[in-house]
């Protein structure tokens, strides 16, 4: 997407970068910022707070060996940063990094915060400390959230959807947070269906042919730079 000149932030797994270190080099070269994706890509509340408070040590610190360059911002595995695990805001904190993007600001079962705030904002987290937070950007529709975020989201539903939805974000005065996952412009990735079953196989390969295309679109249509640029033209960073 350098045509377009876009540039993202890639939040890296750590033990995807131990393997692939030309690679995060490369990208930071080429002027993207890298973050933190943990190091497992384990669900935080899964590994226990313990666990995950070494995650977010080491993986900051061996992308920052890879890099070069000064790793700010994490993400959360699968957004799992919830109510229930509001303990990782001071981990992420200690560890060193300046701000999140976990959080996605809708009621799901397995991740979200129903009623949290839309826009990239200061948060408190439980030592009375304060964070950075760019949460996951969703639109409102009759006063429903609806997320048009990327991901499963951008595959599944009509590229329209998205289009409208950051459309309407940009006009309140919010910048959109947009994500995808290397494997979803992958058309040579392993063919997993009949390991998945038939849930996980709709929600992981359906729309891939067509996500590339969408992509240059997306970017075609939207303006796109890395998470520190948008919180330090806010005055957050």
């Amino acid at each position: 997407m350098e045509s377009a000149g876009a540039r993202a932030t890639w939040f890296c797994l750590g033990d995807v970068a131990s393997k692939h270190r030309t690679l995060i080099r490369e990208l930071a070269r080429r002027g993207h910022e890298i973050g933190s994706h943990g190091m497992s890509h384990a669900k935080l509340d899964r590994l226990g707070e313990s666990a995950a408070r070494r995650e977010l040590v080491d993986s900051r610190s061996l992308l920052e060996d890879v890099s070069g360059t000064s790793v700010r911002g994490f993400r959360a595995p699968s957004f799992s940063i919830t109510r229930r695990n509001l303990w990782a805001l001071d981990g992420i904190l200690d560890a060193g990094y300046a701000y999140d993007s976990s959080v996605f600001p809708i009621g799901r079962p397995d991740y979200g915060i129903s009623g949290f705030p839309l826009g990239p904002h200061r948060l408190t987290a439980p030592s009375g400390r304060s964070l950075i937070e760019f949460p996951m950007t969703v639109a409102t529709c009759f006063g429903a959230r609806m997320p048009v975020s990327g991901g499963g989201y951008f595959r599944l539903l009509p590229y329209a959807v998205t289009k409208w939805g950051f459309t309407r974000v940009n006009a309140t005065g919010r910048s959109g947070m947009f994500y995808m996952h290397p494997w979803e412009i992958d058309a040579e990735q392993p063919d997993l269906r009949r390991e998945a079953g038939a849930v996980g196989a709709f929600r992981h390969y359906t729309g891939l042919a067509a996500t590339e295309g969408r992509l240059r679109r997306l970017v075609g249509d939207f303006a796109f730079t890395r998470v520190d640029e948008v919180l330090a033209a806010a005055g957050l960073l």
